[in-house]
């Protein structure tokens, strides 16, 4: 089906995350297209709600907690006969699940899910989130399409019992517009962390939680420096393990050169006050951090999970998991890299391979497509 389409995406809410900027993107670039898009929220909240552009209409279901299920669903499905969208894109989990159950009815909308997951370690999460993830499992055969952000993430889906046949890869859109070079910005907030113009800081943007391996990060600094004492680390983003995370850097002894900055709206300044960029995860699907970072001309240091790897391509070094000792290597050679002035094409590259403008042509060629 070709012309414009009535197009509705369904999402907990607009809260500042990784789903759900990639939905506002999304539902941008769709209405500038010509698109009718509608945004269903389980809650209508969320600081990117300001972002959406006027020609995207929201709606409200007006979820009364977990055990608002059967009004819950009763509203939704009022909502989609009142619309009546062509065709219906839900994000994350519960959402997937919701419009399955939309189908069963009697709604005749084609469905198509967003999948973000990549080897997942369940036993980090409670009881529920682990019956939603089988139950999704179980259900994907009902949706029409699956969209998924990574290579790693469709390997690991089909492996849970996803079928592959309708399954597609469309990687995350950085914003480059937004992710770009700034040398004033990037100065200022230099000046407030009261680093010398030639310092190097090293950091990482990454919400603290056991997925994301602060520990190999924060051992690896302690290595680098025994080889230069002067070199500085950041650690952007907060979460449940401040506490103990915080302690460790302590007993590493990197309290003098490493800055707790907390979680931050600026990120384009963040970025930009950044000599490198670390990723010491030990699973990812398509991580936006090193998008954005390579946006704003910062090169990248990865752990070789989830579409890290592909991401960087040869502008940055890639390491294996839990490996300090790796990280340190490599951010030493990355360290003499940036005093040597050398340039890494990283922005040309998230241009070329991971424009908002690729995701949302991708996204919408995938939704003709299912209507056809």
């Amino acid at each position: 089906m070709k012309g414009s389409l009535k197009i509705m995406l369904l999402a907990p809410s607009l809260d500042v995350g990784g789903a759900e900027r990639q939905l506002s993107f999304l539902a941008n670039g769709l209405s500038q297209r010509g698109h009718d898009v509608h945004v269903a929220l389980f809650y209508k909240q969320g600081a990117l709600l300001a972002d959406l552009a006027k020609g995207v209409c929201t709606h409200d279901l007006k979820k009364q907690g977990r055990l608002d299920l059967f009004g819950f669903i009763w509203r939704f499905r009022r909502l989609v006969q009142c619309k009546r969208p062509d065709i219906i894109y839900s994000f994350l989990g519960v959402p997937n699940l919701t419009s399955v159950f939309l189908k069963m009815t009697g709604i005749r909308v084609p469905i198509v899910w967003s999948v973000r997951a990549s080897d997942v370690d369940l036993s980090q999460y409670g009881i529920l989130s682990r019956l939603c993830y089988a139950l999704e499992s179980k259900l994907s055969k009902f949706a029409d399409h699956i969209i998924v952000n990574s290579s790693a993430g469709q390997k690991y889906s089909m492996a849970q019992g996803y079928s592959g046949k309708k399954m597609s890869v469309i990687f995350n859109g950085i914003e480059t517009d937004l992710f770009k070079p700034d040398k004033a910005g990037a100065a200022l907030l230099r000046q407030q962390w009261s680093l010398q113009r030639d310092d190097i800081l090293i950091g990482i943007v990454a919400r603290l939680d056991p997925m994301k391996n602060h520990e190999t990060f924060l051992e690896a600094a302690k290595l680098v420096l025994v080889e230069n004492p002067k070199i500085r680390f950041a650690c952007i983003g907060d979460g449940p393990q401040y506490k103990q995370l915080k302690a460790l850097s302590e007993r590493l002894g990197l309290s003098e050169n490493l800055i707790w900055v907390g979680a931050r709206s600026d990120m384009p300044n963040i970025y930009n006050a950044l000599d490198i960029l670390c990723l010491s995860s030990v699973t990812e699907g398509f991580p936006n951090a090193l998008g954005e970072a390579m946006s704003c001309s910062v090169p990248c240091i990865t752990t070789d999970v989830g579409d890290a790897a592909y991401e960087v391509g040869e502008t940055g070094i890639v390491v294996p998991k839990l490996n300090p000792e790796a990280m340190a290597m490599a951010m030493l050679k990355m360290i003499e890299n940036v005093r040597r002035g050398k340039t890494f094409a990283t922005r040309a590259r998230v241009k070329k391979l991971f424009s908002v403008e690729r995701m949302v042509t991708e996204t919408e060629r995938i939704l003709q497509e299912v209507l056809q």
